[in-house]
């Protein structure tokens, strides 16, 4: 038995699969969803999302003029298919790895990718803007937007489609149902309306009809477009897209080319508004262990394409986000007034472990975090204590509500912010860089910061205890660093910090998780006869005063570091010092450590640190610095500061 001649080997870019004749593209299918899997079991990442949109990416590649036709995936993290095909393939097992491929959709990397996104929900919103631009300018090309069942939760996708259905600009939405919330039933028979509705002569004849009908009185023609309405959208559905004023086609399955294709084409020749094409699809199509998985192998870690088997990670200590999950239990259980929301991420934030023991106080909104920042401001309002579980980067989409529902009225909502920092892999578009500076400006707000595990277990208690105000507390992604933890939590005396280590000349104010590497960078400093003292601020605000001042009145230097942009801890501890005329003394130096202003691409945790120089190797390059040395770890070359 002869094997087929690869095809991908010779698609560099969409125009050689448009060179293809149909028959072939079956055969691109399957090469192209075992190279997907090829590559994520090498890099990890998001798979399941991937799997199950190739037909889809084939199709759409191939019955549009891409490039020059717009093609906006919303969120991008099942657009690996669609970088294979667009001249990255030779890149593709370097994905989310230091200096290759982003996870998602970026427009710095391809012209196949006009417009960069990480978050749900804006694929609509950019597709318009680039449709409106294109009517402007008098060209005629396609803008497809697709978006998944999950993205349409967000009321920004909604916001956008009734801003297009009022404007009639010509917009191809693909929404991508792969986890049948919306989808009834799909077949031959839906397959055949499908084509049929979205076909010119049904089309035609229904323009014609309107014609005619508003030749009738008033009264014949609203009837009559209620009855076509209410007949097509019987056999079809989409009522509700079609209200918003999109002309909706489907449901089609999303894994036949057959039926893929004709639509899109379809689609594409067609001179009427906004479209919605409702494409049902399995998330892992085609590969038995995603398929079998609960969550489809939405993300993963490198894993044997045989088996399936993800690799372990090599570490005894617990997430941060497990402990935040099983220190909050432990408060519920204590108080029946503790609930937890979280907007679509249930086991990314560890509400997933809440849930299990207590479903009735659990709330997953849904991709909608103002919704969840207002739900929970109006559960405050009655006695309960909400913990929104938001990651730092999410909570920046809903600011406002966080700023009027919950800050203004002084109400005590609990934000647990998972992902503090740099996280890695997922690059700018996930880090949590800028809640400090965005929480901490509002008045009234407490901001915490989780050193280590054992912290983060403290924090969750003075969170639950503290009733005055809301209070925020952050920290990061990945495990702790293996220490001991409390079988319970004790709350924390709000503002005030820790003491670690006592010394005399250099003083260095952590607040966060940088306090394992401020440990570490003092070994270094005390071998270099640098007497260091060492505290954990555990407050960004309000800040405890009294340690700040004490810090610069013994010390000859102060420097602070947080995992966070500036303007936040260490412009606070800056405002303090000048207010009370602590900086007039000449003798004291003070530097804020911080994440510098740029945005910091995808790497591995602790090589995007060491390129923010926020790592012990930093940190003691910055106190020679102050001191006039200069230093390298392992040698230093001295020279006198004048003193």
């Amino acid at each position: 038995m002869s094997v087929p001649t690869p095809l991908l080997d010779t698609i560099r870019t969409p125009k050689d699969l448009r060179n293809l004749p149909e028959s072939q593209l079956g055969q691109v299918v399957d090469e192209l969803r075992t190279e997907t899997i090829s590559a994520v079991s090498v890099t990890g990442g998001h798979l399941g999302a991937g799997l199950g949109v190739v037909e889809l990416t084939v199709a759409l590649h191939y019955v549009f003029d891409t490039p020059e036709d717009r093609l906006v995936w919303d969120v991008g993290h099942q657009a690996y298919p669609h970088k294979i095909l667009t001249g990255r393939r030779d890149r593709i097992r370097t994905l989310r790895q230091g200096g290759g491929l982003s996870g998602f959709t970026k427009r710095a990397e391809s012209e196949y990718d006009p417009f960069g996104a990480a978050h749900s929900s804006t694929s609509i919103s950019a597709g318009l803007g680039m449709a409106v631009a294109r009517d402007l300018d008098g060209r005629s090309n396609n803008v497809i937007a697709v978006i998944g069942d999950g993205a349409m939760s967000a009321g920004m996708a909604y916001e956008a489609m009734n801003d297009a259905g009022a404007r009639h600009s010509r917009l191809i939405v693909i929404l991508n149902d792969n986890d049948m919330s919306i989808a009834p039933p799909v077949g031959a028979m839906s397959s055949y309306l499908a084509r049929l509705v979205s076909g010119g002569t049904y089309r035609g004849l229904r323009e014609a009809a309107k014609q005619l009908a508003k030749k009738l009185p008033e009264f014949f023609y609203e009837k009559a477009a209620r009855a076509e309405e209410f007949a097509r959208g019987f056999w079809t559905g989409g009522t509700l897209f079609e209200e918003l004023g999109f002309y909706y086609v489907g449901p089609i399955d999303g894994h036949n080319l057959d039926h893929l294709l004709p639509i899109l084409r379809n689609v594409r020749d067609s001179d009427t508004g906004p479209v919605l094409v409702h494409v049902v699809t399995q998330k892992g199509k085609g590969y038995a262990p995603a398929e079998a998985s609960a969550d489809k192998y939405h993300g993963v870690v490198t894993f044997d394409v045989v088996t399936g088997a993800q690799a372990k990670p090599k570490t005894n200590a617990p997430s941060y986000t497990k402990v935040f999950g099983e220190s909050l239990i432990k408060e519920a259980r204590k108080d029946s007034r503790i609930v937890a929301i979280t907007a679509a991420m249930p086991s990314g934030t560890g509400i997933d472990l809440f849930g299990k023991e207590f479903p009735a106080r659990t709330f997953d909104v849904g991709i909608a975090e103002q919704h969840a920042v207002t739900f929970a401001a109006g559960m405050a309002t009655e006695g309960y204590k909400p913990f929104c579980a938001i990651y730092s980067t999410f909570l920046q989409r809903a600011y406002d509500q966080v700023v009027h529902d919950v800050a203004i009225q002084k109400l005590p909502v609990r934000f647990t912010l998972d992902r503090a920092g740099l996280v890695g892999a997922d690059g700018p578009t996930h880090a949590g860089s800028f809640d400090i500076t965005y929480l901490g400006c509002l008045p009234g707000m407490v901001v915490m910061a989780a050193a280590d595990e054992a912290e983060l277990v403290h924090m969750v208690a003075t969170a639950a205890a503290y009733d005055e105000g809301p209070i925020a507390f952050r920290y990061p992604r990945g495990e702790g660093v293996g220490i001991d933890l409390p079988e319970r939590g004790v709350p924390l005396a709000i503002g005030r910090g820790r003491v670690l280590r006592e010394g005399t000349r250099i003083a260095i104010l952590s607040l966060g998780a940088r306090l394992a590497e401020c440990l570490q960078a003092v070994e270094e400093l005390e071998s270099r006869g640098l007497s260091t003292t060492v505290a954990d601020a555990r407050f960004a605000k309000p800040l405890d005063e009294e340690l700040v001042l004490r810090l610069s009145r013994e010390h000859e230097v102060l420097i602070t570091i947080e995992e966070g942009s500036v303007g936040g801890f260490g412009s606070y501890v800056l405002q303090l010092l000048t207010e009370r005329c602590a900086l007039d003394r000449g003798s004291l130096k003070v530097r804020t450590m911080v994440l510098p202003d740029i945005f910091i691409d995808h790497d591995k945790p602790e090589r995007m640190y060491a390129r923010a120089h926020l790592d012990a190797a930093g940190i003691v390059t910055k106190v020679f610095e102050v001191l006039g040395r200069e230093t390298r770890l392992g040698h230093s070359t001295k020279r006198r500061a004048k003193s």
